[in-house]
């Protein structure tokens, strides 16, 4: 294993591919920071399958720090391997958009069968999960979207303000996070921000986002 190498692993969110992550790949690259999109079926598997999964790539990589960066449900399944595997390598964590507490347009859609069924088995085992509250020897920072705009507004109309079209700001609060930020974006249009992207490279760099850049 390379002593001095650092990885960031990008892992997508819900219906959707590592190839997705690749413009914060390159905004992350930018900055200096070598970035790796990571696929993994986001319906079929569930949250410890794919959590598992996620776990048995990082250990498979050459390097002696893994960051990470997960969008959405990829943040989810990012936490539950924090703490299934107490092996992992050191590294910062930004979650971006990533419903901790839970998803209000989410649990809108779940009430039809259709529904439940394109949520998927990971969305739904993280709904029944006790929530770990802590995760000893991790720094994670927050970003949460507040532009309204996509397609969770259309299941849930009456989304709490403020919210980036999907999840709300408050859904995104993570009890054990060192730092967050709030950026005017949706919850895709995070995918294509550079300055989400900054501030993530920010994180990883120090545990800190940085404020005044985002002002």
């Amino acid at each position: 294993m390379a002593a001095d190498r650092a990885v960031t692993v990008l892992v997508h969110g819900l219906w959707t591919h590592g190839l997705l992550m690749e413009p914060q790949r390159r905004f992350l690259a930018d900055e200096g920071i070598q970035a790796i999109c990571y696929s993994y079926p986001s319906v079929r598997l569930t949250l410890t399958q794919n959590a598992d999964r996620l776990a048995k790539f990082a250990h498979s990589l050459d390097a002696a720090t893994v960051h990470w960066v997960g969008h959405s449900l990829g943040g989810l399944i990012i936490l539950h391997m924090f703490g299934r595997d107490s092996t992992l390598m050191p590294g910062r964590t930004v979650l971006l958009g990533t419903p901790y507490g839970g998803t209000q347009s989410g649990d809108t859609l779940a009430r039809s069968a259709l529904g439940t069924r394109m949520l998927g088995r990971s969305i739904r085992e993280w709904s029944r999960l006790q929530k770990q509250a802590q995760f000893p020897g991790r720094e994670i920072g927050v970003i949460a979207g507040t532009m309204p705009v996509g397609l969770g507004r259309l299941v849930a109309r009456n989304l709490p303000r403020p919210n980036d079209g999907a999840v709300t700001v408050a859904e995104t609060r993570v009890p054990a996070a060192r730092d967050r930020i709030e950026l005017p974006v949706s919850h895709t249009g995070m995918l294509f921000s550079r300055r989400v992207a900054k501030q993530t490279a920010a994180f990883i760099r120090t545990g800190r986002f940085n404020l005044r850049a985002a002002s």
